[in-house]
């Protein structure tokens, strides 16, 4: 059986079982469960969690129905849910401009499953094509060609979050665009680790000779989850930036919703108290992270960030008294 998952991941199993069973009709629960790597129980467990699930006015025939008996499962899902989703011309534009997108990064399948839907979207919205252009990062180039040679980088790199321009050298493992801009995930040789860089707040880039061997096999694609202990790769699908501390905190189990809001990673489960580990770019975001879990939470590691909470505390009651 498959290590526990946070609420998103769990959310997105959820929701690939009910995709599945809304196709098959009807399954075993002992195949259902075998193929999602659940037990049986678990599975039910999980499908009770949908049954109330629906659309408003959430009336009997707008709730997903759930059919669980000794050996089987099947699921229905109401009229509304039935029906195809339509989309307002604003949503389908906005749909068909972020697929122009990703078809506009290299290497993207040009000829295949999305291309063929963005024809037919942009056929139903009446435009022959629509045209979406990238910004072209004055380094790209570079940082593509080093990533295709396996080469390093000595950079210059301006970090928003400390408003500083500090120079790295870093081993690109993984070039990508989103939302408008590009961005490398590299090994950093300063922070020891793989962090995520903006290719446009690269202010200079040379080669600085081949890509070290032990690096490339350690450091883990950024689709990949690693051991948060272990100082390498990413946590899940998340890379922190070039200035993130990571950052151990123990809470009460209780908080634990807390930390599914955020990138963190259980590493040492003890019972009523377990420890996450996080990524934190600033203290100011700390100090809030840390008043919202209360008193009975501890930063375990860097020590030096113990006394955050209680100052910032000490500062907000004092701001009340004036």
């Amino acid at each position: 059986m498959s290590a526990a998952l946070d609420t998103a991941a769990r959310l997105r199993r959820l929701l690939a079982i009910l995709t599945w069973l809304a196709q098959e009709g009807e399954a075993p629960i002992d195949e259902v469960a075998a193929r999602f790597d659940l037990t049986p129980g678990a599975l039910v467990a999980e499908l009770e969690m949908a049954a109330c699930c629906g659309v408003p006015p959430y009336t009997p025939d707008q709730l997903l129905e759930i059919v669980v008996t000794e050996d089987t499962v099947s699921t229905r899902v109401g009229t509304t849910l039935a029906r195809p989703r339509r989309l307002s011309p604003r949503e389908g534009l906005g749909l068909a401009a972020a697929a122009r997108a990703l078809l506009a990064v290299p290497g993207s399948d040009e000829g295949g499953a999305l291309s063929r839907a963005l024809a037919k979207l942009e056929r139903a919205l009446g435009q022959s094509a629509i045209e979406v252009e990238l910004d072209t990062p004055e380094r790209l180039d570079t940082v593509r060609l080093a990533l295709g040679d396996g080469q390093r980088l000595a950079i210059s790199y301006y970090s928003a979050s400390s408003d500083q321009t500090r120079e790295r050298t870093v081993t690109p493992l993984r070039l990508f665009a989103s939302e408008g801009h590009w961005y490398v995930d590299a090994w950093c040789e300063v922070a020891d680790g793989v962090r995520r860089f903006r290719v446009d707040r690269i202010g200079a880039a040379t080669p600085a000779g081949p890509a070290l061997p032990e690096i490339l096999a350690a450091a883990l694609p950024a689709e990949s989850a690693a051991d948060p202990s272990s100082g390498t790769g990413t946590l899940g699908a998340f890379v922190p930036g070039p200035d993130s501390r990571r950052v151990r905190i123990a809470a009460d189990s209780s908080m634990g919703w807390l930390f599914d809001t955020i990138p963190s990673v259980v590493v040492e489960d003890r019972g009523a108290r377990p420890s996450w580990d996080v990524f934190v770019a600033g203290d100011a975001w700390l100090e809030r992270l840390l008043l919202r879990l209360g008193p009975d939470t501890e930063v375990v590691e860097p020590v030096e960030y113990r006394s955050l909470a209680p100052e910032a505390a000490r500062r907000i009651l004092e701001r009340y008294r004036v």
